[in-house]
Order: structure tokens, then C-alpha cells, then sequence
């Protein structure tokens, strides 16, 4: 909302930030918007992932109309962005809440919008207390930020006696005590995480928004490899292009619930840049379009 100010004084345009009330002039609010748009270009450029852009979309209008309804003077409803990332490697999930970070940083939700990855070792100890002062650690690093935490069914594997209940518990104080500095994404396989939910009934409902990853299709996979080359300037031949789409396709039908998706072909695609190298080194007067060319005898399925 605009407030009126004195005569020759710009206007100010109010915007919340994370725990502070700050007051943006109309340029800075301008500023704010390129940032948020950029941001989105870069979400809208990522292959396939259209329900996460579109959720992107849904929370972006829904903390709009919570700031005009508290300049209506209207109950607003209470920001809790805690999320759960499910999906196979590869899917984009680390890569997604990096974008989400410094998009609420941007949106004014979080102070920073930093990225803090960790998993079960970064927050289990050894011994009693160890767990607790290890997982405060990490929160402190994440304040401003996401903490981004892989695999996080790891925690609840060892049962009752395992520190890893402690780093929950400790967790769990953390998104109270810091509820406007920190979002917390928990993010791992579907199963593993639907069960770990399942048997953690007070995680779950402090986590509302729940994300699926779902495995891109061939098509989306060769056009990630596509990009992935282009960007470092290289690209198929005609037989590289039809070898990778088989490829492709027969790694899909094996049905390997740990398919590595989109990091499968960005090893694909380093391990056919240095059989390209390996198969050219030696070989004299080469052209431009032979230093850029991956070919079908590059490509090579590397070992899992």
C-alpha cells in the first residue's frame, strides 16, 4: 500500500519483511518486482516440473492478497511455508529450493534466502546432547534461509534410542522458535518419506505444503542433455541424438525406482565429453565443428 507523505517527499510503498515492517520507496518496489520476475524466468526455464511452477505461482498470489488484506484491515492467515520435496534423484529438488529461497527472500518472507543443505550426519551425534547442539548449529547457519534437509527418513531409522529423534525434537523447536527467519524443507524418496510422515503424525502437520517430483520422460531428459551441451558448446550428431534417445528409454523401461534422472545424464553427458576428447586428441587439423561434435561412439552408459 501507498502512504502519504509530506510535499516533495517520493512515496513509499510498505512491504513486509520477515519479522520487520520496512518501508520501500516506489523505485526499490520496482527493483523488487524485476528481482521476483527474473526468478520466475528462471523456475519457467527449468524442463518439465509444471506443478512446481505452477505452485510457485499459487504461493506468490496468496502472500499478495495476505498483504492487501492486512491493509483492508482483514484477518490474514499465518505464513507457514514448511515444505516436503518427494521424488527420485535428479528431479530438481535441491535445485527448486534454491529458486524458492531467494524467491521469498525477494517476496519479502525471509530475510536472506540462502540455501543450507544437510542430512542425517550434519545432525546426529555421537553421544547425549551432541545431537542437539550439531542441529542448532545447522539452524543457526540456515536463519534467513532454507534448510534443505536430504533424506530426511534417516533421522527416525534407528528407533526409539536413536539420536536421530533428538535432532527432530530440536528441529521441531526450531520452526517454532524462529518461524519468520527459516523454512524448512524435508525432501527424499516418495515412499521412504510418506512412511516417515506417517509414523511422525506432529512432523506432518507442520509441513502443509507436500511437492511430488515426478521423473521426467525421455523427451524431457534429452532436451535437459540438449541444454546441458549447448551451454558448454557442444552438441549431438544425428546418430549421437538417436543412440542417447535409446539410451534414454531403456534406463525408463528397466524401472530402477533410483533412476538418477536429470544427474544420470548430466554423468552421460561429462563422460561423453572426454570420450570425445580422448578419441580427438591425437588427431591433427581439427575443425570447429569437430571440437563441438559429440558423436555415437562418445556415448557411453556410465557405470552406476
Amino acid at each position: 500500500m501507498i502512504r502519504k507523505l509530506e510535499m516533495n517527499q517520493p512515496p513509499v510503498v510498505l512491504v513486509r519483511r520477515a519479522g520487520e515492517g520496512k518501508a520501500k520507496t516506489v523505485d526499490e518496489e520496482a527493483e523488487r518486482q524485476r528481482r521476483i520476475e527474473a526468478i520466475f524466468g528462471e523456475l519457467d526455464a527449468l524442463i518439465g516440473l509444471d506443478g512446481i511452477k505452477k505452485l510457485a505461482r499459487e504461493i506468490q498470489a496468496f502472500l499478495v492478497m495476505q498483504e492487501r488484506r492486512r491493509a483492508a484491515s482483514l484477518l490474514v492467515e499465518p505464513l507457514v511455508l514448511h515444505m516436503v520435496f518427494v521424488g527420485n534423484p535428479g528431479t530438481g529438488k535441491t535445485t527448486v529450493a534454491r529458486l524458492f529461497g531467494r524467491l521469498f527472500n525477494a517476496m519479502g518472507v525471509l530475510p536472506k534466502g540462502h540455501l543450507i543443505e544437510a542430512e542425517r550426519a550434519d545432525l546426529v551425534g555421537e553421544y547425549i546432547g551432541h545431537t542437539a547442539q550439531k542441529t542448532r548449529e545447522v539452524v543457526r547457519k540456515a536463519l534467513g534461509g532454507v534448510l534443505f534437509i536430504d533424506e530426511a527418513y534417516s533421522l527416525a531409522r534407528g528407533g526409539e534410542k536413536d539420536f536421530g529423534k533428538e535432532a527432530i525434537d530440536t528441529l521441531v523447536k526450531a520452526m517454532e522458535d524462529y518461524k519468520d527467519q527459516l523454512i524448512m524443507i524435508l525432501a527424499g524418496y516418495r515412499r521412504e518419506m510418506n512412511l516417515f510422515l506417517l509414523t511422525n503424525p506432529g512432523l506432518k502437520s507442520r509441513f502443509p505444503i507436500h511437492v511430488d517430483f515426478p521423473d521426467f520422460s525421455a523427451q524431457e531428459l534429452l532436451r535437459i542433455a540438449l541444454l546441458m551441451l549447448r551451454r558448454r558448446e557442444y552438441h549431438l550428431s544425428p546418430g549421437a541424438r538417436q543412440k542417447l534417445v535409446e539410451i534414454l528409454e531403456d534406463q525408463l523401461e528397466a524401472g530402477d525406482p533410483h533412476f538418477g534422472n536429470a544427474r544420470f545424464v548430466r554423468n552421460l553427458m561429462e563422460k561423453a565429453i572426454r570420450r570425445q576428447a580422448v578419441r580427438l586428441v591425437d588427431k591433427p587439423n581439427l575443425t570447429r565443428a569437430d571440437l563441438m561434435t559429440i558423436t555415437e561412439a562418445d556415448l557411453e552408459v556410465p557405470e552406476t
